[in-house]
């Protein structure tokens, strides 16, 4: 009996749709204007920055010096890392994790004011916290020597802040496995 209801019922429905009208088209009612100024499409200028031919080789101590940052600075009786101190140590960080046979020696400096023993302590703790931070990052601390020059040996000569700034530093150098 379902099987009679389910053919008659598709019956009517093909009877109904045989009679069903067939829609109008649709007319398009909308205005036509002349002379009318064409859309024009935004354009987007989008500049960019010209690629630079690099003489730097990589791997280089060239390419460490100028392209990563061998120094980062500390405040007045400080070893504390900023945030700006923490960014150059991730770039060499990731540099060295290119370069897996080269060494390197961290050397702490401080300004020429306090004692030959205060300052070589400070630049001491200063070379030690770089070395710390890098090994952090996952330099492996055996590629990593440091060593503490305190007063010893300034960057910049003279006795104003300017100068004293740029004397308290941490300097990583290359000691080895650096490209010619």
């Amino acid at each position: 009996m379902q099987t009679f209801l389910k053919v008659t019922a598709a019956a009517a429905l093909l009877a109904t749709g045989a009679c069903a009208s067939q829609p109008k088209p649709v007319e398009d009612t909308t205005p036509v204007v002349e002379n009318a100024t064409p859309v024009q499409e935004e354009v987007k200028i989008v500049e960019t920055t010209p690629v630079v031919e690099s003489s730097i080789a990589p791997g280089s101590l060239e390419d460490f010096r100028v392209n990563v940052g061998e120094r980062v600075y500390f405040d007045l009786d400080q070893y504390r890392l900023d945030t700006e101190d923490q960014d150059i140590l991730k770039r060499q960080a990731a540099w060295l994790a290119s370069y897996p046979n080269v060494r390197i020696l961290v050397a702490g400096n401080a300004d020429e004011r306090g004692t030959r023993e205060y300052n070589l302590a400070l630049g001491e703790r200063r070379a030690n916290a770089v070395k710390e931070y890098l090994v952090s990052l996952g330099v492996n601390a055996s590629r990593v020597d440091t060593v503490s020059y305190g007063k010893e040996r300034p960057v910049a000569a003279g006795s104003n802040d300017q100068s004293w700034a740029l004397n308290r530093n941490g300097w990583t150098q290359i000691v080895s496995g650096a490209t010619s």
